[in-house]
């Protein structure tokens, strides 16, 4: 049986991160900035960032919505590879 739980530093988790640090710097946020939108404390997006946190799907529908992102459309487009 093929392990489909992927470490947060595979290819996959990387590019993920990627994103999602490309995305908060896009919109001109530091850590903190974005922690606050999330109203969470601003070690968990450094975690999450550096792949030292993984996120649940709920965690990560929050996370995109604070980037003011459609978090299904995040996901199609990796299941897609466009983004």
């Amino acid at each position: 049986m093929k392990n489909i739980r992927l470490s947060v530093h595979s290819k996959e988790h990387t590019k993920l991160r990627q994103l999602l640090i490309r995305r908060r710097l896009d919109l001109g946020l530091s850590q903190r900035a974005l922690a606050e939108r999330m109203d969470v404390v601003h070690s968990f997006v450094g975690k999450v960032e550096t792949g030292d946190r993984r996120m649940d799907i709920f965690e990560f529908i929050e996370y995109c919505r604070a980037l003011d992102w459609d978090a299904s459309e995040i996901v199609r487009g990796l299941q897609e590879g466009s983004v």
